[in-house]
């Protein structure tokens, strides 16, 4: 090779590196891993909930919701004094922020212009885990992954207004705004659609081949929901009839399932292999796979702003597994200190 070839290459290389090139294989104009952002605390983290209108992250983070302003990508305040945070959301028609307590059963209320807890609405099933806004029915859905209960709250008054009794491991739930709430049945494989307006279970919809369903995602102009699988699938549902459209491939341990409806992109976070699963929306019963981007190990929930077009990805450093013992047969790898970060995956 010439000096000039050597120099030619030496310099494109050095480009490519300093613009994040990515792995090979890897579209050209995909995703990529743009910023990463350090979270202060230890422990647990479960789900990512955006609030796009004022450019604020939610992130369940133990005993506390860690803050982040996506524009300056800092964190800015924490709402602390939680017992195992899951869940997060939002009702801006009542000024108020909801976070469900995995470990004592109870919904935290908040401010979210203050960040200051208000509140706790006691009367939840055991180990509350997601939860919804359901624009219909204006009423706040829990769902109890430990009792196979949907608590439904008011959100203007912080009371139980009834409990639905669905049975199984309760995961992600959606609602559409028209008087549908779905919600995944991890244990039993199928989806329950519940009549939010009657509050009355009106259809159960089998997931075969899809095994322990998690994420959840919905495109409400086509009736589609997106569930992320268990068995490293992601299976599109058809909404109305409960019929599995279709089947794609995704890494393994999803947790996240999110929506762009200005792309058509599907995002599936997959921790267990560290991939962010993207598949395009051809049709309302068409997809291809468009890209598996290497995020991080353990990166698997997340949050999707649909006005830039950016994911944001949970994630924490581990350490090794200990051996398993008669009181903990299935022991998980520690969270190394000083790890958990968010990562900012764009183009």
């Amino acid at each position: 090779m010439s000096l000039i070839a050597i120099l030619l290459a030496t310099v494109l290389t050095a480009n490519a590196q300093a613009a994040g090139d990515k792995v090979k294989g890897e579209p050209a104009n995909g995703y990529r891993v743009l910023h990463k952002i350090p979270v202060p605390g230890d422990g647990s983290y479960d789900f990512v909930y955006l609030d796009e209108a004022a450019h604020r992250l939610y992130v369940a983070h133990s005993t506390e919701v860690a803050v982040i302003d996506t524009t300056s990508r800092s964190v800015i305040g924490v709402i602390a004094g939680l017992a195992g945070a899951h869940g997060i959301s939002i009702t801006p028609e009542v000024g108020k922020g909801f976070i469900t307590n995995g470990k004592s059963g109870m919904v935290t209320v908040f401010d979210p212009k203050t960040l200051k807890a208000t509140g706790e609405i006691k009367s939840t099933g055991k180990s509350p885990d997601a939860l919804t806004y359901d624009p219909a029915s204006r009423q706040l859905f829990v769902f109890n992954h430990g009792s196979g209960e949907v608590t439904v709250i008011d959100p203007g008054t912080n009371k139980v207004t009834t409990t639905l009794n669905v049975g199984g491991a309760l995961e992600v739930g959606r609602a559409d705004g028209h008087g549908n709430v779905w919600v995944n049945v991890e244990d039993r494989n199928e989806i329950v659609r519940i009549d939010s307006k009657k509050i009355v279970v009106s259809s159960h919809y089998p997931l075969a081949p899809c095994e322990e369903p998690t994420g959840m995602a919905i495109d409400v102009k086509h009736g589609r929901l997106f569930v992320g699988c268990g068995n490293k699938m992601m299976a599109v549902v058809n909404a109305t009839t409960g019929k599995v459209a279709a089947t794609l491939d995704i890494g393994p341990g999803v947790d996240g399932t999110e929506f762009d409806a200005r792309t058509g992109d599907v995002f599936n976070a997959c921790g267990k292999d560290g991939t962010l699963a993207v598949i395009h929306q051809d049709s309302a019963d068409k997809y291809h796979v468009v890209q598996n981007l290497s995020t991080q190990l353990g990166a698997r929930t997340l949050a999707v702003d649909t006005s830039s077009h950016r994911v944001f990805l949970a994630a924490a450093q581990f350490g090794d597994k200990p051996a398993p013992s008669e009181a903990t047969p299935k022991p998980r790898a520690p969270i190394l200190p000083g790890t958990f970060v968010v990562l900012i995956v764009g183009k």
